[in-house]
Order: C-alpha cells, then sequence, then structure tokens
C-alpha cells in the first residue's frame, strides 16, 4: 500500500502533536532542531539551507513527495539509517495519509 489522500484536519492535529516542536511549516520559519519543512515536496533531502543534516540524510538521494514520505514517516532510522531524527513514526498508513496531506497543503 502506499499513499491515498487523507484527512488535513486530522494531520494538523498530528502535526501538532508530533511534529511541531521540531518543525516549521511556513515560508520564512527557519530550522528548530528539525529543518524547516516549507517547500518540503519536490525537494531532495538534506538539502534545506543553513540546517546541520547528518551525511545518511544527505546522501539519501530522493525527493520527497507523497510515496517517499509515506515509505519514511512508518520508520525513519529504517528509510535513512543514520538520520538524527528522533521520531520513532507513525504505523498505521491513515495516519501517515492524513499527516502528508495536511503538510502538502500547509508547505506549498
Amino acid at each position: 500500500m502506499g499513499f491515498a489522500p487523507g484527512d488535513a484536519k486530522k494531520g494538523a492535529n498530528l502535526f501538532k502533536t508530533r511534529c511541531a516542536q521540531c518543525h516549521t511549516l511556513e515560508a520564512g520559519g527557519g530550522n528548530k532542531t528539525g529543518p524547516g519543512l516549507h517547500g518540503l515536496f519536490g525537494r531532495k533531502t538534506g538539502s534545506v539551507e543553513g540546517y546541520a543534516y547528518t551525511d545518511a540524510n544527505k546522501q539519501k538521494g530522493i525527493t520527497w513527495d507523497e510515496n517517499t514520505l509515506f515509505e519514511y514517516l512508518e520508520n525513519p532510522k529504517k528509510y535513512i539509517p543514520g538520520t538524527k531524527m528522533a521520531f520513532g513514526g507513525l504505523k498505521k498508513d491513515k495516519d501517515r495519509n492524513d499527516l502528508i496531506t495536511f503538510l502538502k497543503e500547509s508547505t506549498a
């Protein structure tokens, strides 16, 4: 199974409780513990200016889209071994679909 459009409102709640402490969404939001997510879709791994990525993240060489995020957000450390993202992942497909739907609307 891969990405399927989800509920952006539920995704917003997931972002608020699971992601917002480390990531910003808005243009000019800057980096926190994690890189700013504005412009995420279509961006290569490890490419936000001014953020100190691990070599593993820089060298992954994928472009973020619905399907790469769907796989990554299930288990970030498995998808990019060596990442410093301390997030355990979202195991439920529905939660990942909701979050990705919200991110797509909120980071453009």
